[in-house]
Order: C-alpha cells, then sequence, then structure tokens
C-alpha cells in the first residue's frame, strides 16, 4: 500500500483514455463503473484528513485508515487517524495512531482490530478494541530485511506479516514472518524468503523470486495466503505456510490490455468474493474517497484488485494473471474489502480463519 506516486499517473491515464488529476488544481476524474456494476460514494475523507487507504469492517462498522501523506517510515514523527464509520457513511469515532497506517485486520478470534504503521522503517503495532474504544502500542525489534512492516492476515493460530521495503537486492531477507505479542513486543519469525522459489503460474516454469516490494496481504478462499509484491507486479500464493515439506509457492505476474498489447501493472489490494451477496469497498488515495461497488450476484470465489498502476479496479483472472478494469477515473486505489451480506456471513472482513490447526 505504497504512497501514491503520482509521477506514474499521466502515462496510464492516456494508455485507459482518461485523465489523470495534475497538482496544477486541473479538474479531478469522475470514476465511472462499466454495467452491470454500480458505483456510489461511501464516504468522503473528512475535513483535515486524506488519503484513505487500508479497509477492515467489524460488527457493520467499516474502519479506514487515512495516511494524510506522513512520512512511510515514521520520521516526521505524526500521527495518523483511523476513522470508523457506520455502514451509512456517518462516523463513530476516529482513532489516533502514531506513525504511517498501512496494515489494518481484525482479528476473528478476538474481534479486535490490528494497525500496522510505517512500511517503510521504524515499524509499530497498534492493537484497538472497538467495544471500548481502548488503544495499545506495541513496538518490533530490528527487523531482520531491514525495512518496515506493511500489511497482515490471520490464518488459524498464527499472524502472517509482509516485510516490506527490503534493504537488500537481490533480497536476501524474508517476505513473510509471523508475529507475537509478548509483553509490549511484538516478536516475528521468518516464514517466507525474498529468493524463495516458486512455481510461475501461466507458464508452469519453477523460479526463483526476487521479491523487492512485499505489500498487501489476504487469504484466498482456501486459505492460502496471497502477498502483493506491489512493484514487481505479481502477487505470491502460499499454501501451507508453516509446513516447509508441502509449502507451495505459486507466482502471478499481473497485466492488463492495452491498445498496444498486454502490459505489467502494479496493483495493491485484492479483495475475494466470499458469497453471491455482498459488495465491494475500495479506497482512493488520490480522490480522498471510499467507494462502494455493487452489483445483484457476484461470483463466489472471484477476485477484484485494485490496480494503482492503472489505475483502475478490476476482475483478475488466476490462471493468467489479466486484470480486465470494471472502474476507470480513478487516481490511487489501494484499500479494498468485499463485505459478505449473506444470512450466515461473518462479522468481519476481510475473512481471516481463526484459531484451529490449519497448516
Amino acid at each position: 500500500m505504497n504512497n501514491l506516486s503520482t509521477s506514474l499517473l499521466p502515462l496510464a491515464a492516456l494508455t485507459l483514455g482518461l485523465t489523470a488529476v495534475s497538482t496544477f488544481g486541473q479538474t479531478p476524474p469522475t470514476p465511472q463503473a462499466v454495467s452491470p456494476y454500480k458505483l456510489t460514494v461511501f464516504a468522503k475523507a473528512p475535513a483535515g484528513l486524506s488519503a484513505p487507504d487500508s479497509i477492515a469492517v467489524l460488527n457493520n462498522h467499516v474502519f479506514v485508515g487515512y495516511g494524510d501523506g506522513n512520512a512511510p517510515d515514521g520520521s516526521d514523527g505524526e500521527s495518523t487517524q483511523i476513522v470508523e464509520y457506520k455502514m451509512d457513511g456517518s462516523i463513530v469515532h476516529t482513532y489516533i495512531v502514531v506513525g504511517h497506517n498501512d496494515g489494518l485486520k481484525v482479528d476473528p478470534n478476538t474481534n479486535l482490530l490490528w494497525a500496522l504503521q510505517n512500511e517503510d522503517a521504524n515499524p509499530n503495532l497498534v492493537i484497538i478494541n472497538p467495544a471500548t474504544t481502548e488503544q495499545r502500542e506495541y513496538t518490533f525489534g530490528p527487523t531482520p530485511h531491514g525495512g518496515g512492516y506493511d500489511d497482515l492476515v490471520f490464518r488459524g493460530c498464527k499472524v502472517y506479516i509482509s516485510a516490506s521495503n527490503p534493504a537488500n537486492n537481490p533480497n536476501t531477507g524474508p517476505a513473510i514472518v509471523t508475529a507475537a505479542v509478548v509483553g509490549n513486543m511484538v516478536d516475528v519469525e521468518p516464514v517466507l524468503a525474498g529468493e524463495a522459489s516458486a512455481i510461475d503460474i501461466p507458464t508452469d516454469a519453477t523460479i526463483k523470486l526476487n521479491l523487492q516490494d512485499p505489500d498487501s496481504m489476504t487469504l484466498d478462499p482456501l486459505g492460502n495466503i496471497v502477498l502483493d509484491s506491489q512493484a514487481d507486479q505479481e502477487l505470491i500464493i502460499v499454501s501451507h505456510p508453516d509446513d516447509t515439506a508441502n509449502r507451495r509457492v505459486l507466482r502471478l505476474p499481473l497485466t492488463y490490455q492495452t491498445p498496444g498489447g498486454p502490459m505489467a501493472v502494479e496493483t495493491d489490494d485484492t479483495a475475494f468474493v466470499t458469497s453471491s451477496e455482498g459488495f465491494l469497498l475500495f479506497a482512493d488515495k488520490g480522490l480522498n474517497a471510499v467507494y462502494t461497488l455493487s452489483k445483484k450476484a457476484f461470483a463466489p470465489g472471484s477476485a477484484y484488485t485494485a490496480a494503482d498502476g492503472g489505475p483502475f479496479v478490476g476482475t483478475l483472472d488466476l490462471t493468467t494473471g489479466v486484470v480486465t478494469p470494471i472502474v476507470t477515473g480513478l487516481v490511487g486505489p489501494g484499500g479494498m474489502v468485499f463485505v459478505n451480506t449473506s444470512p450466515n456471513a461473518p462479522d468481519y472482513a476481510p475473512v481471516g480463519t481463526k484459531c484451529v490447526d490449519q497448516n
């Protein structure tokens, strides 16, 4: 969930036939969704806040992290805000966290909200109890990869965190770690190496990774970890992450079709549809808004992604890696979740898995 790079926008916008926002006050683009999708504004950024990104949902409340343009390594000493909304877009509470918020997930075992700050260096974790509005900050020791931590997922009894902004190229450090809170600290252990071996899905070839931008994380419908290596323009899918004998690592390079042919594309969050009933929420950092994307029925198991390198939101083909735009006229799409509204839906999103024996 990197900060918006305006230098990449004009070329991408021309490719899609869009007009990007410039820093000279030009009229911002108007987001549009292709039929049969319907696009509405869920919430505009509150006064004084900007760059909405990570989104989490708990008990019909939506939590949005605002980056406010603060330094992603926390070096400016600034704080950012996490705003809690009702489903009608009205504000319930605003939480203040020290540093630049990036990762935001609900622990399905406790219904506590975990917020990660400072994805480039000097990371910290804040755990929030939305029922009481209490929050507590935890610190990390020196990071084994030399950067910060970006995002997290809850899978079984473990928490997995993406090890972002590695210091070395090739990345000889871990790309994914497990995390455990011990006292006032967060202890981490390496899980997936930045130079791990993987199978490339489109070609079926075995390759060696060099993950230079581990970023957003989620779980697919089978419980596999899906890591976005953002600047590398690829998704990494990890099954059986704790079982080294049976672990499988897959690479899915990401592209979209342009008039000149396929082009690699950088993406941020990916969301998997968990029910035919529901809607997508996604944030656009440049337009300072969170949007609702709906239709009468979604295909369970399908994937959607926020392609900040487009910029657009699109459907993702998990066999080819091709992203097909369905929402254009964007500036900096990033955070995204699917909200399941079926009768037996969980109280939280994105979906994690509870503490059971899961390899």
